[in-house]
């Protein structure tokens, strides 16, 4: 990350945009406003914030995240010379994807003031605690509070990001206006029964823990495919005694339920608990949910969505809106501030990925709509941003 830093830092130096790294590891470059007069009128919003995140999943691609970052700065480097009545801060977050501590959304929750400072003391798999890296980077965790933004002074946050799915391409479109962030339920539940000798122990009475589990696992698929718009997923299994000849006494599953309503998601959710003690229940096992976290759908900006896809429109494209799937900063973000995001098409879908791929005429068309949005902006009333 030091040396991407580095690179990036220096790039934005030859655009004239002036750089720091905040105490979360956060690169912000910030191109200021150059019509004074204009500026002196608005002494409250007056930042227009566009980026994305810098780090990534272990083998993944060279475009999710970082894409957004550089388009953001080739935005902002074609201001330079260019009268704005407000500032553009080109933000590269820091660890997003939450690989190092299990905790997402480290550097965007310290820029929104939701950062809890209790997060410092996990570890890692080195047993590392937070704090201690972020001193061995060169930053004090003790000024990670200072890095909050107050929100009356942001116009607006956009994030720019390949799409991680096939919709764009399937309708054969460069872009696409992102409506909402889905919400997302997280789980960790486990199904205990008693373990046993392969050859000795008779088929009945069995309290195989992996066959429940399966039976489970194709409920959640079941679940996921009668309700429009869902997606519930069993991503990681854990099993013991994980012997060949030994009958499984304990698995360990995740759930990740995400669907725009809330209300469906909860409901989903609640009905997959259910379903999964009753099979529990059936095969005298004992089922828990060991862990849960729900974080609710997030809205983008009305006025945000709806000039950015006057600009999709005014490049002669036609406007597609579709929610995102996936999480982003966009979503901490937009949480505290006005925010909106432009997809880009995602040839084949495959991310967090080395095939991660995105065409480069793609990436030009989002980089026209979004200097075409930067100067409607410029031209609106921004005292009621």
């Amino acid at each position: 990350m030091r040396e991407v830093h580095a690179i990036i830092r220096h790039w934005m130096s030859e655009s004239g945009i002036e750089s720091r790294v905040d105490a979360a590891g956060n690169l912000i470059g910030r191109l200021s406003a150059n019509a004074p007069s204009i500026s002196a009128q608005l002494p409250i919003r007056r930042v227009l914030m566009i980026g994305s995140h810098l780090d990534t999943v272990p083998n993944a691609g060279a475009f999710d995240g970082i894409l957004g970052v550089m388009i953001g700065l080739a935005v902002a480097e074609s201001f330079n010379e260019r009268s704005l009545p407000f500032a553009i801060d080109v933000v590269g977050f820091s660890e997003e994807e939450g690989v190092r501590y299990a905790q997402p959304y480290l550097g965007s929750r310290a820029i929104a003031g939701t950062f809890d400072s209790t997060w410092l003391d996990r570890v890692d798999e080195a047993g590392i605690p937070m704090k201690t890296a972020i001193l061995e980077f060169g930053l004090d965790p003790e000024k990670i509070s200072a890095a909050a933004i107050q929100p009356q002074t942001i116009i607006g946050f956009i994030e720019t990001h390949i799409e991680q799915g096939p919709v764009l391409e399937r309708l054969g479109k460069p872009v696409g206006v992102v409506t909402s962030i889905v919400g997302q339920s997280r789980l960790v539940v486990c199904f205990e029964g008693e373990a046993g000798h392969a050859g000795t122990m008779p088929m009945f009475p069995r309290r195989d823990a992996l066959v429940t589990a399966a039976r489970w696992i194709q409920q959640v698929k079941q679940t996921g495919c009668s309700i429009e718009g869902l997606r519930a997923t069993v991503g990681r299994v854990q099993v013991s005694p994980n012997a060949s000849n030994v009958i499984p006494a304990y698995v360990e599953l995740s759930l990740d339920v995400r669907h725009p309503s809330d209300a469906v998601r909860i409901k989903a959710v609640e009905d997959l608990v259910d379903a999964a003690t009753g099979f529990a229940i059936e095969d005298d096992l004992r089922f828990t949910v060991l862990q849960r976290s729900d974080s609710p759908s997030v809205a983008v900006s009305p006025r945000l969505e709806s000039l950015l896809a006057e600009c999709v429109e005014s490049k002669g494209i036609e406007v597609v809106r579709l929610p995102s799937g996936a999480g982003h900063d966009a979503v901490v973000m937009g949480q505290c501030f006005p925010m909106s995001m432009l997809f880009i098409r995602h040839p084949k879908g495959i991310s967090h990925h080395p095939d991660e791929y995105v065409d480069v005429e793609d990436v030009g068309v989002a980089i026209e709509v979004l200097i075409e949005f930067v100067e409607r902006l410029a031209s609106q009333d921004l005292t009621t941003a």
